[in-house]
C-alpha cells in the first residue's frame, strides 16, 4: 500500500546517507515544501549536524515566480533552514521547454551542491509524480516489448546526475494528499504553479486524466512501475555480468566481444549490446530495441559489418568489434576544460596558457602510428585511433609520439555515454560494468543504504 500518511519518524529518510548535507529542491508547491519541512523534522530529530540547503529554482517564465521564490526564502527564515535563489538565465527555447527547463534546474542545482560541497540533492516527486510519468511513457513508448518494460520503471529512487550529484526521491511511495494534509497541520501554505494545470503541456493533461481515476488505478500504475524496475535491474545485472565476461578494450576506442555472448541469453545479451553500441558511438540514447534486436540476429547467422548508433560493428574470425564510426566526428574547435567531446570522452586540459585546437586524430595520423598487440588486427586498432581526440598544435609540435597519442597538455578519460548525463539507480549494475571495461571514472557511492543494482 502507498502511504496515506507522511512518517514523521526516521522511516522516509532513515536509509539515506546525510553525512555531506543535503540540498533540497523546493519550488514552493505543496510536495517540495512539505519535502523541506520532513527533512528540517529529521535533521533536527537525528540531532545531525550536516547542512541542509534549500534551493528555489526561479525559470523566469511566468509571473509570480520571483514572489513564489521569496516566499519560500521567508519559509526558511522562519525555520532556520538555509536557502537560496537561483534564476536561469539566457533566451529560452520556442519548443521543448519542458525538457530544457528540467535540464537547467538539476544544472543549477547541481551548481549550489557543488559550491557547498554537498553530493546529494532532494527532490519531492510523489507517487502521483510517478503514475503520471508511467503513463507518459507508457502514451510516447508503444514498443512496451523493450526488454523488461524500461520506460514502465518509472522514476528511480536515486539517479546519478553528472556521474557526480545523486539526485533522491524519497517521497515515491507518499501521495500528494498526504503531504499536503501536513502541511495544513503544520499551518504552512504553498504555492499553486498555473502550469500545473495547462493542458498545452502533457504532464498536466496526464494528471487531469488521472484525477478522474479512482485510487486503486493509480496503485495498480505503481504496481506496474514496481514490477518492472524490478525486471529492469534484474535485467541490468544479467548484462554486466555479459559484459564482464565477454568484452575487452585491446586499445583505446576499441572494444572487442567474444562470440560466445551470442549464444547467451537473447534478452540480456541483446541489452549488454545496445548498452555497449551507444558507449562507444557517444551516444545518449541506447539504440533502438527492435533495430538491435535485428542486427543480433544477424550477427548469430555469421560474420558482417554494420554501423549503428554511430558505431560499428565489425565481426570477423578474431572476434566481434566495436568502434566509433568515422562519420560525424566534431570538427577541430577550440578545447575547453571540463567538457565531454564527441559524447566519449571527457576533456581535462593541464596546460589552459593559450587557445588549443582539439580534433579527431585522423586516419592519415593512425597510419603513422606503431602498432602490433599480436592478438588484434593493427587495422582495426589504428581506425579506432583515428576517431580519438588530438591537440593539433601539439601533435604538429611535439613530433608524433611512439604508440598511442599521449600527450601531456590534456587527457580524455572515457564517460559511460548512455548514462554521463542521467544514471538511474535501476541501472547501476551495467554502468558499473561499462566503466570498468573503458576505463571510466568509477561511480560515487550511492547514497541509499542497503542499495545495490549488485
Amino acid at each position: 500500500m502507498l502511504d496515506t500518511e507522511p512518517d514523521l519518524s526516521t522511516r522516509l529518510f532513515s536509509h539515506i546517507d546525510f553525512t555531506h548535507g543535503a540540498v533540497a529542491a523546493v519550488s514552493g508547491g505543496s510536495d517540495s515544501t512539505a519535502l523541506l519541512l520532513l527533512l528540517k523534522h529529521h535533521f533536527d530529530r537525528t540531532g545531525s549536524s550536516a547542512k541542509l540547503l534549500a534551493v528555489t529554482i526561479d525559470h523566469g517564465l511566468r509571473q509570480g515566480s520571483a514572489a513564489e521564490a521569496q516566499a519560500v526564502a521567508k519559509l526558511c527564515a522562519e525555520r532556520g533552514i538555509a536557502h537560496r535563489t537561483l534564476t536561469w538565465t539566457g533566451r529560452k527555447p520556442s519548443t521543448g521547454l519542458p525538457a530544457a527547463a528540467r535540464e537547467a534546474r538539476y544544472h543549477l542545482l547541481a551548481e549550489a551542491a557543488r559550491a557547498e560541497g554537498i553530493g546529494l540533492i532532494v527532490t519531492g516527486h510523489t507517487a502521483d509524480d510517478q503514475a503520471e510519468t508511467v503513463l507518459m511513457r507508457h502514451a510516447r513508448d508503444r514498443e512496451l516489448a523493450d526488454l523488461a518494460g524500461r520506460g514502465l520503471a518509472g522514476m528511480a529512487p536515486a539517479t546519478l546526475y553528472d556521474w557526480r550529484e545523486w539526485v533522491v526521491r524519497p517521497l515515491l511511495g507518499t501521495r500528494r494528499s498526504a503531504l499536503r494534509d501536513f502541511l495544513r497541520r503544520e499551518h504552512v501554505g504553498w504555492a499553486e504553479d498555473p502550469t500545473n494545470i495547462d493542458e498545452a503541456f502533457e504532464r498536466p493533461r496526464v494528471r487531469a486524466a488521472l484525477a478522474g481515476e479512482s485510487a486503486g488505478h493509480v496503485e495498480n500504475t505503481l504496481r506496474l512501475a514496481g514490477q518492472a524496475a524490478v525486471e529492469r535491474g534484474q535485467l541490468g545485472a544479467s548484462a554486466a555480468d555479459l559484459i564482464r565476461r565477454f568484452a575487452s578494450q585491446p586499445s583505446t576506442g576499441l572494444i572487442r566481444l567474444d562470440p560466445a555472448l551470442l549464444i547467451a541469453d537473447d534478452q540480456a545479451a541483446i541489452y549488454a549490446l545496445r548498452i555497449l553500441l551507444a558507449t562507444a558511438g557517444g551516444a545518449a540514447f541506447l539504440p533502438d530495441q527492435a533495430r538491435s534486436a535485428a542486427l543480433f540476429g544477424r550477427l548469430k547467422a555469421g560474420f558482417l559489418c554494420a554501423t549503428l548508433s554511430r558505431t560499428v560493428v565489425d565481426f570477423r574470425r578474431a572476434g566481434l568489434f566495436l568502434r566509433r564510426e568515422a562519420r560525424g566526428l566534431p570538427p577541430a574547435a577550440t578545447a575547453v576544460d571540463n567538457t565531454i567531446w564527441d559524447g566519449r570522452r571527457h576533456i581535462t586540459l593541464n596546460d589552459m596558457s593559450g587557445a588549443l585546437l582539439i580534433a579527431p586524430l585522423g586516419a592519415a595520423a593512425a597510419r603513422r602510428l606503431a602498432i602490433d598487440d599480436g592478438e588484434t588486427p593493427a587495422s582495426l586498432m589504428r581506425a579506432a585511433l583515428a576517431a580519438e581526440p588530438t591537440l593539433l598544435q601539439a601533435f604538429e609540435n611535439l613530433g608524433l609520439p611512439q604508440g598511442e597519442p599521449r600527450l601531456p597538455v590534456f587527457a580524455a578519460r572515457p564517460v559511460v555515454s548512455p548514462f554521463a548525463r542521467f544514471l538511474p539507480s535501476f541501472d547501476l549494475a551495467p554502468a558499473r560494468a561499462v566503466a570498468e571495461l573503458i576505463g571510466a571514472s568509477p561511480l560515487p557511492a550511492s547514497p541509499l543504504g542497503g542499495h545495490s543494482a549488485d
